[in-house]
């Protein structure tokens, strides 16, 4: 039987616009996007614009093969190469967003249109529309909101957006979704800890998911004859669905932030009596 191959390179990517993007800005989101849900009395998310927000984000970090220890993305430390990775990786795919993170209980002098300091990033990431789920992920919280109610409410916010049916009342709607989704470094406790906490449920390990960059540390040694010369990656897997979000994690999900929010209120208390 004759058969052909008729296999063609890809189309070269799309022009590069620099570092902040195409002007006027372009989200490029493919599926609904209600930003009045995105907020909570403590934070606020909100488009990731790199004119806008990428200046304070990377003053923050003073460290950044630190930050970025677990991410398995050539060159994210540099801030230029941070931008234009995070254009082709999430705004140019039409089923991403990124988002700031902004906490509101924290004024920044410099914008305060901005109703507060950015406190880190979050994504949607692959939404499925054929599926209904989508992936969490890039979530990035600075270390100055590490360890405080900003991942919470973060993490929070956006599980309440994906599982909330569209216009289920006139205050909240949201996509409706059956599953979410999150992967992390095996290695990186913080975060399976965080996702267990919202509710997430562990199921399973991806072995060798990924190729690091040479040289990137927390990889495993390749066989001697690899046809690359980077690391390799493990994915731990966490994901929650819309029968745990319906069988008590929407409740646990409000518990902790408000335990959270209790915490606050407690320290400022403190820091008043101080």
């Amino acid at each position: 039987m004759a058969y052909v191959n008729a296999y063609q390179p890809p189309p070269p990517p799309k022009p590069a616009y620099g570092l902040h993007g195409p002007v006027p800005y372009d989200i490029n989101v493919a599926f609904p996007l209600d930003l009045t849900q995105f907020e909570t009395p403590r934070v606020k998310l909100t488009p990731f614009i790199p004119s806008v927000h990428a200046a304070k984000y990377h003053a923050a970090i003073s460290d950044p093969d630190h930050f970025y220890r677990y991410y398995p993305f050539p060159g994210i430390e540099d801030p230029e190469s941070y931008l234009l990775f995070m254009d082709t990786f999430v705004r140019q795919n039409p089923y991403s967003v990124l988002l700031a993170v902004i906490d509101k209980t924290t004024p920044d002098p410099d914008y305060p249109e901005w109703g507060g300091k950015i406190a880190g990033t979050i994504a949607l990431l692959n939404y499925s529309p054929t599926n209904l789920s989508v992936e969490l992920g890039v979530l990035c919280i600075l270390p100055t909101f590490q360890r405080t109610h900003v991942a919470t409410h973060a993490v929070g916010t956006l599980l309440k957006y994906c599982f909330t049916m569209p216009c289920a009342s006139q205050s909240e709607s949201g996509l409706g979704l059956r599953r979410v989704h999150w992967y992390a470094h095996p290695d990186n406790e913080p975060s399976l800890r965080l996702a267990a906490r919202m509710g997430l449920k562990r199921e399973g390990t991806l072995r060798w998911a990924w190729v690091l960059p040479v040289g990137k540390a927390r990889g495993k040694t390749p066989r001697k004859t690899d046809l690359l010369a980077g690391p390799g990656r493990d994915t731990a897997i966490m994901a929650i669905t819309w029968e745990d979000w319906e069988d008590g994690a929407r409740e646990t999900i409000k518990t902790q932030m408000a335990r959270m929010d209790d915490t606050l209120v407690a320290n400022s208390h403190r820091g008043m009596q101080l």
